[in-house]
């Protein structure tokens, strides 16, 4: 049987408490819904279960319209997302320019599969795009807002180990 521990009820408080003061931020108005869970999964990197029936409750909208918003909008995600979102273009110009061999170096690298998107210290998430606009950049590689143009296996290769060492040594990326 499941027990709940003051330790679990203090966590949960504090997650509710950062969701709440977003929909205060917005003034609980249900017409911001979008925006809100926009902010909602800026803090978490996607919208828990628990999180959306919550804001259901709050802002007094039914579980399953929250539900219907998240998963209607590609921009909404209900699984958890890594730090550092790796999105790789594989649209006509990044395809013939070998995107797929810098996919299966990521994959490698990071120990990730098809079905296996974010590695398991929840560091990196790869996902495969049809078209980041960039085709003269052919191939690229955006990870969160930097963008990475001609990239070969070997290049990303580089700059995941860079994020690494700068993640495991964080006082050294500083200086």
């Amino acid at each position: 049987m499941f027990e709940v521990t003051q330790t679990d009820s203090v966590s949960n408080v504090r997650k509710f408490e950062k969701v709440y003061h977003i929909m205060e931020s917005f003034n609980f108005d249900k017409n911001n819904l979008i925006p809100i869970l926009h902010r909602v999964q800026e803090e978490y990197r996607y919208l828990p279960e628990k999180i959306m029936t919550y804001i259901a409750t709050v802002l007094d909208i039914s579980p399953a319209k929250i539900y219907g918003v998240a998963t209607f909008y590609s921009h909404f995600t209900l699984d958890p997302k890594g730090k550092y979102i790796i999105k790789v273009c594989n649209g006509t110009a990044c395809h013939v320019k070998a995107s797929l061999p810098i996919i299966d170096a990521i994959k490698k690298q990071l120990h990730l599969s098809d079905a296996k998107k974010t590695t398991d210290d929840m560091l990196f998430t790869l996902e495969t795009v049809s078209c980041l606009g960039a085709c003269g950049l052919a191939p690229v590689v955006v990870i969160n807002d930097d963008v990475h143009p001609m990239m070969t296996p070997d290049r990303v290769t580089e700059v995941i180990s860079t994020i690494k060492t700068s993640e495991e040594n964080p006082d050294v990326s500083k200086n």
